[in-house]
């Protein structure tokens, strides 16, 4: 393999008990599965998760549910984002619960003609997707749309992350206010609709809330937090599911003077020893690691990336690494050895957060799961 993604199965079971022990009694997780479960795969993760007894996941679109579906995930699978009428026979075929974003979305849906599972998104505060909390004549309306069975009712916290005074406050103001709209649909006639409100930071900071049907689980799921500084009020011992590596495919040496990369970007000052790694920006390694930003793990030691990061391709200075050689693995994300570097590391180093770092992971990556 040229690179690949290893996937440590017990460390998501573990991850899986971890979270489980933070609900409050009666509720349970929804395994987050969208963007190719966040780069880690979303075949590999939803057949881990579904035998560790996980029975509901969630997508992006109708899509990335009919890939479930015909791995043979059963149970909830919920399309988090926006799809039109268009997809409804999706919808109705593989039994696909869709968001209603709003009201005319969600008579969009009924017109289509077709059975439909929905769950009603309320916008709290967020202001992205949703329909207004308090608007009763629009949740009753769309509660009462033929053709669609309100099966859940959610709404997402827009701060749950923050740990100051002002983020508590906003994210205690979208609780009550997600309260006062789920009551409202009760009244109108969706009393049976199962209610959800925590995503992962949801779950950290505000797991004594009340019991719902499922705290949505996306990155603390895969072992890590969005930024590696974040503090939690829980604080469970999550283990990093996934491992990223590539392979040495040429090792050049360089004379004082000469240059390496395009551009001729990296310039040591005296002789130098390079390898080239088969992996690149086409496979998501952000190119704003290029110059030294980011690195790699060679024989457990340290080797900065030299220069640019090409499509498929980088190059990393190894000239105080003795003995490496064609076909030896270097780790960008996970162990070697003593050593190791996680993907908050990695994600700093570029200016961005792990759930991003990981959703570009692409699919020429291959993805490998270790035994527990």
């Amino acid at each position: 393999m040229r690179a690949w993604i290893e996937l440590d199965a017990g460390a998501l079971r573990h991850n899986l008990s971890a979270l489980r022990a933070l609900l409050p009694h009666g509720g349970a997780l929804m395994a987050v599965v969208k963007a190719n479960a966040y780069g880690h795969g979303d075949r590999e993760i939803a057949r881990l998760c579904a035998s560790s007894g996980v029975d509901a996941f969630a997508v992006a679109t109708p899509e990335e549910g009919v890939r479930l579906r015909e791995d043979g995930i059963r149970g909830t699978i919920l399309v988090l984002g926006w799809a039109g009428p268009e997809s409804a026979p999706l919808l109705a075929r593989h039994s696909l619960a869709q968001t209603v974003v709003s009201l005319e979305h969600a008579r969009a849906l009924s017109a289509a003609g077709l059975p439909l599972s929905v769950h009603l998104k309320l916008d709290t505060g967020m202001h992205r997707l949703g329909l207004p909390w308090d608007d009763a004549a629009a949740l009753a309306a769309a509660c009462a749309c033929p053709n669609l069975t309100v099966t859940g009712i959610y709404t997402h916290l827009a701060e749950a992350s923050g740990r100051s005074g002002r983020s508590e406050a906003a994210t205690r103001a979208q609780l009550r206010r997600f309260a006062q709209g789920a009551e409202t649909l009760r009244a109108a006639g969706c009393g049976s609709a199962a209610l959800h409100v925590q995503s992962s930071y949801g779950l950290l900071n505000y797991g004594e809330l009340p019991a719902c049907a499922w705290a949505r689980t996306g990155i603390a799921l895969y072992g890590v937090l969005s930024r590696p500084g974040d503090q939690t009020r829980a604080n469970p011992a999550l283990q990093p599911v996934l491992s990223l590596r590539a392979r040495v495919v040429q090792v050049r040496e360089l004379a004082a003077g000469e240059r390496a990369g395009y551009d001729g970007a990296f310039s040591p000052s005296g002789p130098a020893r390079v390898a080239v790694l088969s992996i690149g920006y086409a496979d998501g390694l952000p190119r704003a690691l290029s110059n030294g930003r980011g690195g790699v793990l060679i024989h457990g030691q340290y080797a900065p990336i030299a220069g640019l990061v090409c499509m498929d391709q980088l190059l990393v200075d190894v000239t105080g690494i003795g003995g490496v050689s064609p076909g030896d693995t270097a780790t960008l994300i996970g162990r070697d050895g003593a050593a190791a570097r996680s993907a908050g590391q990695l994600a700093e180093a570029c200016g961005t957060i792990t759930n991003e770092l990981f959703s570009r992971l692409g699919p020429r990556l291959e993805r490998v799961v270790l035994p527990s």
